[in-house]
């Protein structure tokens, strides 16, 4: 299958990577050291048991004479995902689908700008990875993929699912992928977001009675908002499973996290974000959630004062 990966930071270079095994990879990205770094050395991928191994996706800066595509999988942050399709639009053809496994909800929307909905496949996925160096990741956890069309699932997603499966990617295809997607955002939402706040690893959002308090609080806001679009949570389950994410990971640093310490900006808006904005539309209240986002918010405008 020919499939470009658009980003290579520490999830599309995983993604690049894996898939390459068996596949026509391509992974673009504006960094010319990434691009330069890859092709050179290829993508490193550091195991959680000691073990390394190094795939060779072809890297690029741009997609110019390219064929169309069977597939392109988004993972750019969220705010720069219209821009990297419109930049890369040549490799998508009549017959490409879209995917994006970027966290938070609400993308599906970006994608339909490029694709038809029997084209545009949103999922979520349990991996994770962080970025050592341009080039070299870190592969910290593993798990299930979930993909699903807008429409529900065909064939061509049930070959897609098997593509990622070959690769090292356990997937599966759901018909109501948007529960996946929720179950996801819950983590990011009421424990990732914490871990930018408080500049703390996973674990403190356990072990740190305030802080467990306050994810509790995101999650029932979350439950709340999630079961009002019809997708039947219950919050116990909910804040146990997330409760336990952070145990599980209690040295656990997050994506946003990093953003916040390196003074970058954060996809705050499309995670935490997303659920006020589902919130406002149910006309649910959600104190918790708002004040994050803005407290996310105070905190890059402060880093934006100190450099």
């Amino acid at each position: 299958m020919r499939i470009t990966v658009l980003g290579a930071g520490a999830m599309g270079s995983l993604f690049s990577g894996y898939l390459s095994r068996c596949n026509d990879v391509s992974v673009v990205d504006v960094n010319p050291v990434t691009i330069e770094t890859i092709n050179r050395d290829g993508v490193t991928i550091n195991e959680k048991d000691g073990s390394s191994s190094v795939y060779r996706p072809m890297a690029l800066s741009n997609t110019k004479g390219m064929p169309k595509q069977d597939l392109v999988v988004l993972f750019v942050k969220s705010m720069f995902s219209v821009s990297a399709l419109e930049s890369n639009k040549n490799i998508i053809g009549p017959d490409t689908y879209l995917m994006t496994l970027q966290n938070g909800a609400g993308h599906e929307s970006k994608l339909l700008k490029f694709a038809d909905r029997k084209h545009v496949i949103i999922g979520s996925t349990q991996h994770n990875s962080s970025l050592v160096k341009p080039g070299t990741i870190n592969h910290g956890g593993s798990g299930i993929t979930c993909i699903g069309l807008l429409d529900g699932v065909n064939a061509e997603l049930e070959k897609i699912a098997s593509v990622f499966t070959e690769s090292g990617f356990e997937c599966k295809t759901e018909s109501n992928v948007q529960k996946s997607v929720w179950k996801k955002m819950f983590t990011n939402t009421s424990a990732s977001a914490l871990t930018a706040l408080f500049q703390v690893p996973l674990g403190f959002i356990h072990s740190d009675e305030n802080a467990n308090y306050l994810m509790k609080q995101l999650c029932i806001e979350a439950v709340n908002v999630a079961n009002s679009l019809g997708l039947g949570f219950d919050v116990e389950e909910v804040y146990k499973d997330v409760d336990t994410v952070c145990i599980n990971a209690p040295n656990g640093l997050t994506s946003i996290y990093a953003d916040i310490r390196d003074g970058r900006r954060s996809e705050v808006d499309t995670i935490s974000g997303s659920v006020v904005e589902a919130a406002h539309e149910q006309g649910i209240p959600v104190p918790f959630h708002e004040m994050l986002v803005k407290s996310i918010h105070a905190l890059e405008n402060k880093n934006k004062t100190q450099k």
